[in-house]
């Protein structure tokens, strides 16, 4: 019988306490479960981020915000701060708080169900769950409204809602099989599936971190969940995990909705808001929309709650400020991790040279995929699905289509042939192979 994966250090995920020593100074991650953010919320991190950090907000690949550039010593007016603000409501367990959530739900008239009150009171349970605290900081939780953007992040459990949003399917990462479970036990239900994860971890002895780490014959088998939820007092029917279409993170731009109200949908450069930025966007959702923003796994923000003539207005705004508000820009779908300096493993300032990159490319067309940056063979915070890898060698950069773990296409340039090798590579449809120029080209 298979063993899962063995890990030789602890994870060193951080999150709001426990913060990450980097080169560029601490860092502290702050979950968002959901995205969901007030306008009060919002504000706060601006101010965290020009009172303690470097100025800026790091948006992650899960919907949370990062600090960068914190001081030696400044934990705990961060934490006293954060808790201030309803950002920390539980210590003990702020890590564990990984909640990816559909954040179109409830705007666009698309999806099956609202799944912001399934955020809210799944982060209730988390914190009220003592065992959890055993979780890594990696694993995930997503909600998805029935369109499909959070099921193709595979997250650990997934909860997708039905046709008519009287019922979900709950699944254990990539695994075929569900279980149909009524909408008013999402949140518990879910719970009890990472209950159930950890349970297999210790009878196994494995020290695995996510449901994808482990073999197919030791990944939580429907029929003990459904015992599990059983003994709970929640119904469950096994079914097969139908072929789901999956759906697209939102693209930049205007957002319609039903009954005549409005959303924005924005996105920063390689994910990155300066303090000014944010705050212009903070002051959209407390002065003309619903005093809500949600943050979106795609390192992207929505505001809800506007009409038609001020939306317009606001992505005029926005856009003059630096931020993407159109899905033909370049940077739309376009990742960097940290890079140096920030970061001693990486091979190359990834920032820099995706940044040069993006501002020679041509405007990006229908389908672009997304591209990533990455310092070294981690590839911290790359997405998921098919996308194209830009990875730093130390003598310039392999850039190749990739699925999962699988290349499609590889090509080798310097930092000089960046933009052509990546614009094509992103072609969603290329009539032929493609081979940038350069030393290995």
């Amino acid at each position: 019988m298979s063993t899962p994966p063995g890990r030789e250090r602890g994870d060193a995920c951080p999150g709001a306490l426990r913060l990450h020593t980097a080169d560029d100074g601490a860092l502290a991650r702050v979950r968002l479960p959901g995205g969901l953010l007030t306008y009060r919320q919002a504000s706060v991190l601006a101010d965290l981020a020009d009172d303690l950090a470097d100025g800026h907000l790091d948006l992650t690949s899960r919907g949370n915000v990062q600090l960068r550039g914190l001081a030696d010593g400044c934990g705990a007016a961060l934490g006293a701060r954060l808790r201030g603000a309803g950002l920390l409501p539980s210590d003990r367990h702020d890590r564990i708080r990984n909640v990816a959530a559909s954040p179109l739900s409830g705007l666009d008239g698309k999806g099956f169900s609202d799944i912001r009150p399934w955020a809210r009171e799944l982060d209730r349970l988390l914190c009220a769950s003592d065992g959890l605290t055993a979780l890594s900081g990696r694993f995930l939780f997503g909600l998805d409204d029935g369109r499909g953007d959070i099921a193709a992040l595979v997250p650990d459990v997934t909860l997708i809602a039905t046709e008519g949003g009287r019922e979900a399917l709950l699944c254990f990462g990539p695994g075929p099989d569900a279980l149909r479970v009524a909408a008013q036990d999402v949140p518990h239900a879910a719970v009890l599936a990472a209950r159930e994860f950890l349970a297999v971890l210790r009878e196994s002895g494995g020290k695995a971190w996510r449901v994808r780490e482990l073999a197919p014959e030791l990944r939580p088998r429907p029929e003990r969940l459904a015992a599990r939820l059983a003994a709970a007092g929640i119904g469950s029917a096994p079914v097969p995990r139908a072929a789901l279409p999956l759906g697209s993170p939102p693209a930049p731009g205007a957002v319609q909705g039903p009954g005549g109200r409005w959303a924005v949908s924005v996105a920063a450069p390689l994910g990155r808001f300066s303090a000014a930025q944010w705050r212009l966007l903070t002051r959209t959702a407390g002065q003309d929309g619903d005093g809500e923003l949600r943050v979106t796994p795609w390192r992207g923000v929505v505001v809800p709650g506007l009409t038609a003539p001020v939306a317009a207005a606001r992505l005029a705004a926005l856009a003059d400020a630096g931020l993407i508000t159109s899905a033909a820009s370049p940077w739309h779908g376009a990742g960097a991790c940290t890079g140096r300096p920030g970061c001693v493993k990486s091979l190359a300032d990834v920032r820099a040279d995706a940044t040069a990159s993006l501002r020679a490319a041509r405007p990006g067309g229908p389908g672009a995929l997304p591209v990533y940056w990455s310092g070294c063979e981690r590839r911290c915070g790359h997405p998921g699905g098919r996308w194209v890898d830009v990875l730093a060698t130390g003598d310039g950069y392999r850039v190749a289509v990739r699925r999962e773990t699988e290349d499609e296409t590889v090509a080798m340039t310097t930092a000089a042939g960046l933009t052509d090798a990546v614009t094509a590579a992103r072609d969603p449809h290329p009539t032929e192979p493609t081979t940038a120029g350069g030393p290995h080209g």
